[in-house]
């Protein structure tokens, strides 16, 4: 097209590499082709049905018509959708070079100013204010989007959706979690500021948008790796698991953690797979690192807690200021430290004096998240916040009984100290067979033969 474009489409370009701009200018020629359609038609545009024809595999049919109603409702003279009650002349006829190439580079390379109107289209038509409600229900689209993208393109990290939550419940909910952070009028509409605030501070509504665009256009930019949304996962015996994670929620959790926890996730403890045992649980959390704790009771309600540091045996608090804790549902939040005071973690057994259970902020008595040593009851206390993490009540009611449990060690394991036998080090007589040999024959008492726990096969 060279200097029959514009203006307005030759700066959009210019965010391009040279060696990208073809990618993104033979977007409109592959689109034509990939129908099959005649592409001599007048002005040369593509049709819904073009664009289905490249979409349609990964994402459904209402996000498919979301993206074209937005491409048509692109004003090159004005440099984005045009404003509300203009007629789109060209829905239907289709969607130009210039408006796919502004649509392209403002998804793919725009800032939130330049993206909050294509959100506004996508989430009404030729509106100037949606309600939240309607932007929620684009975030579905796109959240769904998404996940299809990760499982069409082989990209879900050992995850297996099939034994996992339900996943359309956390569309949902994560669709929710992200509107929350909407700002609206008094009236509950959102205009294109509110919306350019809220992509501002919202960076995986433009992550999501990018991996729209670029995978389901099939647009492959150089140095552009596809985004990692979900952990890898390790050592999980899914055959006889039903997690209480989803992919949506794995989506939401994982950014959470601290940068430096980028290890596998691997899961140490679960009622369904090691039955409802404090003992069995204690023995899951320790020495494998950082955990995330997941509890559902029996009211539904799916909350849980993040550890920073490996759990310890021990009536004092533990922990730093990384931990949080969070809910699943009925709504997925995250209530991170406040500074209020210390009382990160608690873990306590065997003790006369002092409660044994495991807790997670407030104090004794009143945690925000607290498992009786029993295993079958536990509380969440918050009037009317918990003092250490600023969070609410998390389960169903005050004092819950417990339907599930899962813990997954989520960091790298900490090393075992000098002169302990733990992961990855064994004991002296492990390591020279010799020795043990000629101190039975010697008639000598291998005494920490029967204080070893045997080992246990993490893929059982």
């Amino acid at each position: 097209m060279g200097n029959t474009e514009s203006v307005v489409v030759q700066k959009r370009l210019a965010r391009f590499r040279p060696d990208e701009r073809p990618v993104v200018e033979g977007v409109f020629d592959r689109l034509q082709g990939s129908a099959g359609g005649p592409s001599g038609a007048p002005g040369k545009t593509v049709t819904l049905e073009m664009l289905q024809s490249s979409m349609g595999s990964l994402a459904p049919d209402s996000m498919v018509t979301r993206v074209y109603q937005c491409m048509c409702s692109i004003d090159p003279g004005l440099e984005g959708p045009a404003a509300s009650g203009k007629t789109c002349t060209s829905a239907a006829s289709g969607v130009g070079r210039e408006q796919l190439i502004i649509f392209l580079a403002d998804t793919l390379r725009g800032t939130a100013e330049e993206r909050a109107p294509l959100v506004m289209a996508m989430s009404q038509h030729g509106a100037v204010v949606v309600m939240c409600e309607q932007v929620a229900e684009f975030l579905q689209d796109l959240i769904s989007t998404v996940i299809q993208i990760l499982i069409h393109r082989g990209r879900l990290q050992a995850w297996k959706p099939e034994r996992m939550g339900d996943g359309s419940l956390g569309v949902k909910l994560l669709a929710e979690q992200m509107c929350s952070e909407l700002k609206p009028s008094d009236q509950g509409g959102c205009d294109v500021s509110c919306l350019e605030d809220w992509i501002f501070r919202n960076s995986q509504v433009s992550l999501y948008l990018e991996m729209l665009v670029a995978e389901g256009l099939n647009v492959s930019l150089s140095g552009r790796p596809a985004p990692t949304l979900l952990p890898p996962c390790r050592e999980t015996p899914w055959k006889d698991l039903r997690c209480l994670l989803d992919i949506p929620t794995l989506m939401f959790l994982a950014p959470q953690l601290p940068d430096s926890y980028s290890a596998p996730w691997r899961l140490v403890f679960s009622t369904r797979l090691h039955g409802e045992s404090f003992t069995r649980m204690v023995t899951g959390l320790s020495k494998c690192g950082p955990t995330l704790l997941l509890i559902r009771d029996t009211k539904g309600h799916v909350f849980g807690g993040f550890a920073s540091h490996a759990w310890e045996v021990k009536p004092q608090f533990q922990g730093d200021s990384r931990c949080f804790l969070f809910t699943v549902s009925p709504r997925l939040r995250v209530y991170t430290a406040t500074g209020y005071n210390g009382h990160f973690m608690y873990l306590n057994q065997n003790q006369q004096t002092m409660p044994n259970g495991l807790g997670m902020g407030g104090q004794h008595g009143y945690f925000g998240l607290w498992l009786d040593s029993d295993f079958g009851h536990g509380h969440s206390r918050a009037r009317p916040k918990c003092t250490t993490y600023g969070s609410p009540q998390l389960s169903g009611e005050e004092d819950f009984t417990l339907d599930s449990m899962e813990v997954w060690a989520v960091g790298k394991p900490p090393e075992p100290e000098e002169g302990e036998e733990g992961v990855g080090k064994k004991s002296i007589l492990d390591a020279d067979l010799e020795v043990q040999a000629m101190m039975e024959m010697t008639g000598k008492t291998l005494h920490s033969q029967g204080l070893r726990e045997p080992e246990e096969d993490q893929d059982e």
